[in-house]
């Protein structure tokens, strides 16, 4: 048994440690038959591949593979038979410390400690105001940070005073056995156990650990690169000639039908235009660039995550394979603002995408929506408290996010309770998610074809994403294709603007106040959703510049025209416009 268990916490060691890359060269270098029948990492399952990894090897094997293979320096792991701190491996677990740490705990604080750590089983996270009816003498927030400094919960969530905590995963079958939910041997093997002394831990920082993550997203990226241009890259090249948004758009409907598919097609767009290159016109540059921030909202339930995160990063349990630039995008499920203000540090003069599931949270706390207004306008955040000062710095990427409104017949109503709130959905473009029948019926389409395996997505999700990387980093001037490929920048071309002049006559002739609910940001929008689209149409252009195409501008007038409809609480509908213009 406990050489079963060794094996498992082996595998959670691995799969915490490093990445899907890193995962499958050290089991094609160990030939492992798993591994065989996958082309790239990018194909694996981590959570499948660590255990097969950690059920071929000893220790002898797994301290040559921390040797050999770099871990995630920020990772640290407290397991019952290995420990990783600081990048470094020990086989000598850390129960017997944190064990004697937790009796300490329970001498000081008794019973309310066991209750505490009952609620937390069985919770993710956990707040003050979630335990306070388990306490009558004890300091809630107290135990808890206690429980922080002798390592045995982490901070999962913080914005000022506020804070959540959680249980490390290999911390759960320990406090487990001390709740009596596990058998008591185990309890006796870890008194038994050799053990350092409890430490206190330190407080992170924040800029240094996420420089460490930017540098394994860039090591990402040009790994990914580097496959590509060694074994795909004349099929890349081909893909591209016959590749554009309406090929894109083809592709989507198929998976997911008429209703549901314009999101994802939102979102593979915004990759796209990550590029963030400059858009002109035939007498020099517009100050205008591709890239954009992407938001969809409306009511639970209608796919706003799938589109989101899940299109974009991949799912592998949903078999669902990742579509978006490698090593661009940045996931934010669990963090505060107040974090991310912090570790917005780090990207200055970078550019990377923040995928923000639950975009809600950011305001649960007042103050948030002007750093937020100045990091949508790529400005310059400073955030002070109390406690710290965070910034000056220029925030240069984009952000994807989600979040969820109450949708009304017509028109609808944010949840977020800072009334300035609409400064944040001005600077996005955003689209407005309906409960409608036909999405219902769509979503449950969906939901069972990927249930059933009657969706592949993998040939044309590797296609697009080879594509969309290798115009991504020609664009931005990646040394392994500057010198192979042209930098081209968007031509907007006069029938952009004849064409959004059309649109917005039509709009105000169907809005009968005078006050107009939607700013001109939102054409602004329009024109770099079209120059991000029309960046697909690059190797299908034989010039030195990269036009508009005309279905890029089809679709960047419905997003306008749609939009606007939101916008004017739907007082008219968006299909008798478009009909009048296209």
């Amino acid at each position: 048994m406990a050489t079963d268990e060794r094996i498992l916490e082996r595998g959670k060691l691995l799969k915490k440690a490093f990445s899907r890359i890193d995962l499958f060269e050290i089991g094609k270098r160990l030939r492992i038959p798993y591994f065989r029948k996958f082309e790239s990492g990018w194909e694996i399952n981590e959570e499948e591949a660590s255990f097969e990894i950690a059920s071929h090897i000893n220790e002898d094997e797994l301290k040559t593979i921390f040797s050999e293979h770099k871990p995630r320096e920020w990772v640290v792991f407290r397991g019952r038979y290995y420990t990783l701190e600081e990048g470094k491996l020990s086989l000598k677990g850390s129960w017997r410390a944190l064990w004697e740490g937790l009796q300490w705990l329970k001498a000081k604080y008794g019973k309310e400690l066991t209750a505490l750590l009952t609620l937390m089983m069985s919770r993710e996270e956990i707040s003050i105001d979630d335990v306070k009816g388990a306490f009558k003498k004890a300091d809630p927030r107290e135990v808890l940070e206690d429980l922080e400094e002798f390592k045995l919960v982490v901070t999962s969530y913080e914005s000022g005073d506020y804070k959540e905590w959680s249980l490390p995963e290999e911390l759960t079958p320990l406090i487990e056995a001390e709740l009596g939910m596990k058998p008591k041997l185990l309890l006796e093997e870890v008194k038994t156990a050799v053990a350092s002394p409890p430490t206190r831990s330190r407080r992170a920082d924040y800029v240094k650990e996420e420089m460490k993550r930017i540098e394994e997203m860039n090591r990402e990226l040009d790994e990914y690169l580097n496959d590509l241009l060694k074994h795909r890259l004349e099929k890349t090249i081909r893909f591209g000639k016959r590749f554009n948004l309406e090929v894109l758009a083809n592709y989507l409907q198929s998976l997911f039908g008429s209703v549901l598919y314009f999101d994802s097609l939102l979102s593979i767009t915004q990759q796209y235009g990550l590029a963030n290159i400059e858009m002109v016109h035939s007498h020099g540059g517009t100050g205008k660039r591709t890239g954009w921030s992407l938001a969809l909202f409306g009511e639970p339930g209608t796919g706003k995550s799938f589109s989101t995160r899940d299109m974009i990063l991949g799912k592998p349990d949903a078999r669902i394979p990742p579509h978006g630039i490698p090593g661009r995008n940045r996931y934010c499920g669990g963090i505060t603002p107040v974090t991310f203000i912090r570790i917005g540090q780090a990207y200055e003069g970078k550019t990377f995408n923040f995928i923000v599931p639950e975009f809600n949270d950011f305001f649960r706390y007042k103050g948030m929506v002007e750093p937020l207004k100045l990091a949508m306008e790529q400005g310059v955040i400073k955030y002070e408290t109390h406690r710290e000062t965070v910034g000056p710095y220029r925030f240069t990427s984009f952000f994807s996010v989600n979040y969820n409104v109450s949708v009304y017949g017509k028109g609808y109503a944010v949840t977020v309770q800072d009334p300035n709130f609409s400064a944040i959905e001005d600077r996005m473009l955003c689209r407005l998610h309906r409960l409608t029948k036909e999405r219902f019926i769509e979503i449950s389409r969906s939901y069972r074809r990927l249930t059933l395996g009657e969706i592949d997505m993998e040939k044309g999700a590797q296609e697009i994403r080879d594509h969309l990387t290798l115009v991504y980093a020609i664009e931005t001037r990646h040394p392994l294709v500057r010198d192979r490929f042209p930098y081209k920048p968007v031509m907007i071309t006069p029938r952009v603007f004849e064409m959004l002049d059309r649109v917005r006559d039509a709009i105000l002739e169907e809005i009968p106040m005078k006050v107009v609910r939607f700013s001109a940001r939102l054409e602004d929008r329009a024109i770099r959703f079209a120059g991000a689209a029309s960046l697909m149409d690059y190797f299908r252009s034989n010039l030195d510049y990269v036009p508009i195409s005309e279905e890029a501008l089809r679709y960047a007038i419905q997003f306008y025209v749609e939009e606007a409809s939101v916008r004017s609480q739907e007082i008219f509908k968006p299909e008798e416009v478009l009909e009048k213009i296209l």
